[in-house]
């Protein structure tokens, strides 16, 4: 069982991103801030839970969270201010969307950057801890996701219904074959021959 709260008498936030190591599509991010009496025992890190898991945490969180916000930044903003700056903007836009303003909050990793004079913790391999960090994990990887499944319907010969943009060897594959598209990040190395890539815009 997950922890609930850093500080038991504070409003916590959790927040988590999805798709930092993704190939293509934007990076999404989370922050949720759970009841003080919530229990879940399936929550975890979303990536030790199977997608029905996931889909049917998504709706338990959704219903049940005080506030939840999910945001995201596109692979043209990743390419211009890097994976990491992006995931940070995208966890802190996340922040702002909340409904109620957190007095706390809990950071999947180790980098932050100060959002509103508000506290903040990086909790390495935070979503194994702590419920609201597992929880944003959830609503980022599943929100991002969808998000991919539906871009694979423009572009279905990467198979991103599958793979949703991580760097598996069809889909280095069918870059080298199709090229690009206009949602891969450019700065990422997209395959194993670099040079051979046309950057169309």
């Amino acid at each position: 069982m997950l922890t609930l709260k850093y500080y038991s008498d504070k409003i916590e936030a959790g927040c988590d991103e999805a798709g930092r190591g993704c190939l293509a599509g934007p990076v999404f991010a989370a922050a949720v801030i759970l009841p003080d009496n919530f229990s879940n025992e399936m929550l975890n890190d979303s990536k030790q839970l199977s997608e029905k898991k996931r889909d049917e945490l998504r709706l338990i969180i959704e219903r049940e969270a005080l506030a939840w916000a999910v945001a995201s930044m596109d692979n043209e903003e990743i390419d211009k201010i890097n994976i990491l700056n992006a995931s940070i903007a995208a966890m802190q836009k996340a922040l702002g969307m909340l409904s109620i303003r957190p007095e706390h909050i809990l950071i999947d990793g180790n980098r932050f950057k100060p959002y509103e004079e508000i506290e903040y913790h990086c909790i390495v391999k935070g979503d194994g801890k702590y419920m609201s960090i597992a929880a944003a994990s959830i609503l980022a990887k599943t929100h991002r996701d969808e998000y991919m499944k539906n871009l694979h319907k423009e572009y279905p010969v990467y198979d991103w219904q599958r793979n949703k943009g991580y760097p598996t060897k069809e889909h280095r594959a069918q870059i080298r074959i199709h090229g690009i598209t206009p949602f891969h990040r450019k700065t990422f190395n997209l395959t194993d021959q670099q040079l051979e890539l046309n950057f169309n815009d």
